[in-house]
């Protein structure tokens, strides 16, 4: 939500600037990601002119030359090249030495053989709109000389405030009103908005068919209506707020949208068939044009705006297009209602149509808004459209009733842990409109939906007391439970991962394609659930060589999807460096756990062939060139499996005083033998002397024959109670080569 800071001091007095509002409402009710400045930073130079004369430039047939007065006696001779005025005209003009917003210094300096001493300015120059068809031509009246900030909307400030999704009263200009007024105890001045006087009785039609999903429905009529552009004030304000200007009908629903939230639309009355409005909910088979261009198949959930034939929008979401406002419009029906917000949502899901207004609704608008929001429409469209309101029509059920909370003040206290007298919880409380009752706080209609109980009410008091919270960790009373096993094991993991020099990555979960399809994707990019962690951390290192990160090593903890059903927690990583570099990292992580791998040579996806091994737990290899340039390795392991594996209990081995005897064994196998296999045999033929057991070469060649490999084994043997000699690990040796050769056909090379 974009607010402008004119706009909002409309509404509240306060003496803060807008450092301060930002920052007091980033701590008690909503992030403020930025204050940006618009317009010149100087606006001395930027004055009111009137042009005194105006005529072809003798040397250039697109440009006029332009005699204005400024207010200091002597006209200022001027070239524009903008042809939508002439002699009498009032303009907006910035004297040679202003500086623009875009960084340009105005000089006094020739253009085709004419001098000319500053610029008649058109709405892009002072960052007022996006028009540079022509100049700036104001209101006849205003005095040469003065201030152009007198005059236009020169300068701003803008807040761009996150509200969070509970608090749907900041998504307007009044809602961040009331909530400064209350954080600065100011002044809240009251809703914008009179009612003209209504010329005339005509009836509107307006049936509600389902007052469960639309409770009120405000229908205002207004003929002789003039659609034209809006003045500069109104279409600055939207730019301002992120809304584009259309026309002076359309730019007033949005503005009263965005000051007080309540969505507003507006028919061509006379493309309402009988001139009737009924709220009901689609029919079979029903189809819908949007203003968008789209052809919508609509279901029987979904609610409508219709008239007597047909629907005309889709409630709450967006309007149809053979009821849209256009130049030719005279007469124009204006919607203010309330719509139940879970509808809307679900509609707006599964039509994958998101708007400002349906924003607001799914969130749940304050159901007594609408008629506020009639008012301050009615009294612009009379006064920027010069239309006559000569009917109007309110039809509403049963609106919700304010809920009243009661509030233990000590229970207040022992939440915050402050000593928060009743009268300043009271006061609090007060402030942001809640008022007091014989039972407790009666609620304010627009925060019904987010406080409904005394913890909410906790809450609220706690936002003003925040500052008061010392800077300490509470005391620890009691503790209670531990770690799971796979928690304990998840930590070990990270911190395995962290001290090898790891990064934690954190990716998201959507990727193109999986076996998981969303039914309504975000975006062609984000259809699928993954099924593997790796190509999201592919893109992550893909992202950081771009910018010309160097020694990437990224790993991630988190859900996988491989089917329905099933959401196994992973652990993997990718390291520039190759196989050598994640196998590594891999053992490492198996050595914590007090696992010991068994590795088997595989085919992954993403690998490069014949450098990729598989564990019981998952996989580690070399990525393939193609999917991401230069050397990289990478690994993914499941979680569950490792704490399976891992074991619950920690066996102590007294550690040898004694040194151990190693040698090294080379057996000719066939190609398909299993080294992981031939490595279980070896350890469980070696016996208890046996202390480790690793394959470190493996050898093709003449030597070994066609359709062999040799593997080579290297041991290691060792006693708590004496150095162990070659004659006290012949007979395992013997061992080893005899159940080697026995199982797989293995042969004593060396």
């Amino acid at each position: 939500m974009r607010v402008p800071l004119s706009w909002l001091r409309e509404y509240v007095r306060v003496e803060a600037d807008a450092a301060r509002i930002a920052d007091a409402l980033s701590i008690s009710a909503a992030e403020v990601n930025t204050i940006e400045r618009r317009g010149p930073a100087d606006t001395s130079l930027y004055v009111v002119g009137r042009v005194l004369g105006a005529g072809k430039h003798p040397n250039a047939d697109r440009l006029q030359l332009c005699q204005v007065d400024v207010g200091e006696g002597k006209p200022a001779q001027i070239v524009c090249g903008a042809w939508n005025f002439s002699a009498g005209a009032t303009v907006a003009v910035a004297k040679a030495g202003a500086t623009l917003p875009n960084g340009l210094t105005l000089e006094r300096r020739e253009l085709r053989g004419e001098m000319s001493e500053g610029m008649i300015l058109a709405e892009d120059e002072i960052e007022l709109g996006a028009d540079h068809t022509g100049i700036i031509v104001l209101a006849d009246g205003l005095e040469p000389g003065s201030p152009l900030a007198n005059a236009v909307p020169l300068v701003e400030e803008i807040l761009d405030i996150d509200p969070t999704g509970n608090r749907v009263d900041l998504l307007s200009v009044y809602g961040c009103a009331r909530e400064v007024a209350a954080l600065f105890d100011g002044e809240l001045l009251p809703m914008p908005g009179t009612d003209p006087a209504q010329d005339g009785e005509e009836k509107v039609e307006i049936e509600i068919d389902d007052l469960d999903g639309c409770p009120r429905y405000v229908g205002r009529l207004f003929r002789d209506v003039t659609i034209a552009e809006s003045p500069l004030w109104l279409k600055a304000r939207l730019r301002d707020a992120g809304v584009r200007s259309i026309s002076n009908v359309v730019d007033v629903t949005n503005y009263v949208m965005l000051a007080l939230g309540n969505p507003l639309h507006a028919f061509d009355y006379d493309r309402l068939e009988g001139g009737r409005i009924v709220v009901r909910r689609a029919r079979k088979g029903e189809e819908l044009r949007t203003l968008d261009g789209t052809q919508r198949a609509l279901e029987k959930s979904d609610l409508l705006i219709a008239d007597a034939k047909r629907a005309v929008a889709l409630a709450g979401i967006m309007g149809g297009e053979e009821t849209e406002v256009s130049d030719t419009t005279t007469a124009i029906l204006l919607e203010a209602a309330n719509f139940e917000p879970v509808g809307i949502l679900r509609s707006s899901e599964r039509l994958a149509l998101r708007t400002e207004g349906s924003n607001r609704w799914e969130k749940g608008v304050d159901p007594y808004l609408a008629g506020p929001a009639a008012t301050l429409a009615t009294q612009l469209l009379v006064e920027l459209a010069g239309a006559r309101w000569p009917g109007a029509a309110d039809v509403q059920g049963e609106l919700p009733q304010p809920s009243v909370i009661p509030l233990r003040p000590e229970r207040t206290n022992e939440v915050l842990g402050l000593d928060v007298a009743p009268e300043r919880q009271e006061e609090i409380l007060r402030r942001v409109g809640f008022e007091r009752e014989k039972a407790g706080f009666r609620v304010p209609t627009w925060r019904a939906r987010d406080v409904t109980r005394e913890i909410d009410l906790i809450e609220e008091v706690a936002r003003f007391q925040l500052s008061e919270i010392p800077f300490t960790l509470p005391r620890r009373e009691a503790m209670f439970g531990r770690l799971t096993r796979w928690q304990r094991l998840r930590r070990v993991v990270e911190d395995v991962l962290v001290g090898c020099g790891w990064s934690e990555a954190y990716t998201p979960s959507l990727v193109p394609a999986g076996p998981i399809v969303l039914p309504e994707p975000i975006s062609a990019e984000l259809g699928a659930m993954r099924e593997t962690l790796l190509p999201s951390l592919v893109e992550a290192a893909r992202a950081n060589r771009a910018v010309d990160v160097e020694n990437v090593a990224l790993f991630e903890i988190a859900h996988a999807y491989p089917e329905r059903g099933r959401e196994p927690w992973h652990v993997a990583g990718i390291v520039d460096g190759g196989f050598a570099e994640a196998k590594w990292a891999v053992e490492q992580i198996y050595a914590a756990a007090g696992i010991e791998p068994a590795y088997e040579r595989a085919s992954e996806p993403f690998l490069h062939p014949g450098k990729a091994a598989r564990t019981a737990e998952g996989w580690v290899g070399e990525l393939h060139p193609a999917e991401l340039e230069g050397t990289w390795g990478a690994f993914e392991l499941d979680l569950d499996a490792l704490a399976a594996a891992a074991g619950e209990t920690v066996r102590f081995e007294e550690v040898s005083p004694y040194p151990e005897l190693r040698q090294d064994l080379a057996f000719v196998v066939d190609e398909d033998a299993s080294a992981a296999e031939l490595l279980a045999a070896v350890r469980a033929a070696g016996g208890e002397l046996l202390r480790g057991v690793e394959v470190f070469d493996e050898y093709r060649g003449a030597q070994t024959g066609e359709g062999k490999r040799s593997l080579a084994f290297r041991l290691a043997f060792g006693s708590t109670e004496r150095t162990l000699t070659d004659e006290d690990v012949a007979p395992l040796r013997a061992a080893i080569a005899d159940a080697v050769g026995k199982q797989f056909g293995a042969v004593l090379r060396a």
